[in-house]
C-alpha cells in the first residue's frame, strides 16, 4: 500500500478503536516528551532553549499536545503526511501550526527552526536518510527517537509480523542511527535508552493474568536494562532517543606573525 494511503487508513479506525489508539498514543507521548525535554536541556552552556520546534510526522498531535502543556514558551509546529491525522493534530493542539507534507520536501526554509523532532518516524519511511537531511536543513538541531529492533526478540516471526502491521519498514540499531546521522552531516551529542515503562507493557492487557504477565515483562526488561543497556538492546526492543547536531566548525588555522 502507498505510504500516504497506509497512514490515512491507520487514522480512520472505527470510533471505539480510534479512542483506544488515541489513548495509546497519548500514553506514549508522555515518555517521548520526557526524552525531548531531557535532550533539549543539554544545549551548550549559555545557549537559549529552542524557540521554534517542528514535530515532523506529528501524527494526531499527541506529542505536540504534551509539549505544549510543559513548555508554553516554545512555538510549536507539526507536519504530517496523512491529511486526517493533520486535522486531528490541529484540533488536539490548536496553538501549533500544522501543515501537510508531500513526503519529500519540508515546506520550510533553511534553519527556520531551532529544533526538529523525528519521534518514531524514521523506521516508517523508505528513505530515512533523505528525511533526516531535510530535518537538518530546516533546523539547527534534530532529536530522533526510534525503536531499536535489531535484536533477538524482534527477529521472531510474530514480532516481525507486528512490526509490518504498524508500518515499520526499517530495522534500526544504535549504530545504524549514528551512521544515518553521519551521512546527513550530523553527529550524536546526547542519547537516551529506555526499556519502556510499566503502563506501556500493560496497556492492552485484558484480565489479571495478562496484566501480571505485562508486569513481569516490565520488571525483567527494566532489570536487564539497569545492569547493561547494551545487553538489553541485543535481547529486546528498547526506545532510543538522541540529539543530533552538525559537527563544530573547524578552527581557523593560526599563523605566526613575523
Amino acid at each position: 500500500m502507498e505510504l500516504r494511503a497506509f497512514y490515512e487508513q491507520g487514522y480512520s479506525a472505527p470510533v471505539e478503536e480510534g479512542v483506544i489508539y488515541a489513548r495509546w498514543r497519548a500514553l506514549g507521548a508522555v515518555a517521548k516528551a520526557d526524552h525531548v525535554l531531557e535532550l533539549s536541556a543539554g544545549f551548550p552552556a549559555g545557549a537559549q532553549p529552542p524557540a521554534r520546534v517542528l514535530d515532523i510526522g506529528c501524527g494526531d498531535g499527541a506529542l505536540l499536545a504534551e509539549l505544549a502543556e510543559r513548555r508554553t514558551d516554545w512555538r510549536l509546529a507539526g507536519i504530517e503526511l496523512a491529511e486526517r491525522a493533520a486535522r486531528l493534530a490541529a484540533a488536539r493542539c490548536p496553538k501549533a501550526e500544522i501543515r501537510a507534507y508531500d513526503g519529500e520536501t519540508l515546506p520550510y526554509g533553511e534553519r527556520e527552526f531551532d529544533l526538529a523532532i523525528l519521534s518514531h518516524v524514521l523506521e516508517h519511511v523508505p528513505d530515512p536518510l533523505g528525511l533526516l537531511r531535510e530535518a537538518a536543513r530546516v533546523a539547527r538541531k534534530v532529536i530522533v527517537e526510534v525503536p531499536l529492533e535489531a535484536n533477538v526478540s524482534a527477529r521472531r516471526m510474530a514480532k516481525r509480523g507486528i512490526a509490518r502491521e504498524v508500518g515499520h519498514i526499517q530495522r534500526l540499531s544504535r549504530r545504524s542511527v549514528a551512521a544515518l546521522a553521519a551521512a546527513a552531516g550530523l553527529r550524536v551529542v546526547a542519547e537516551i535508552s529506555d526499556p519502556l515503562r510499566r503502563p506501556v507493557h500493560t496497556f492492552f492487557a485484558a484480565g489479571g493474568r495478562a496484566r501480571a504477565k505485562g508486569n513481569v515483562k516490565w520488571l525483567l526488561r527494566r532489570g536487564v536494562h539497569t545492569l547493561s543497556a547494551g545487553a538489553a538492546e541485543r535481547l529486546f526492543t528498547v526506545h532510543y532517543a538522541c540529539r543530533l547536531e552538525p559537527p563544530p566548525a573547524p578552527a581557523l588555522a593560526r599563523t605566526n606573525s613575523a
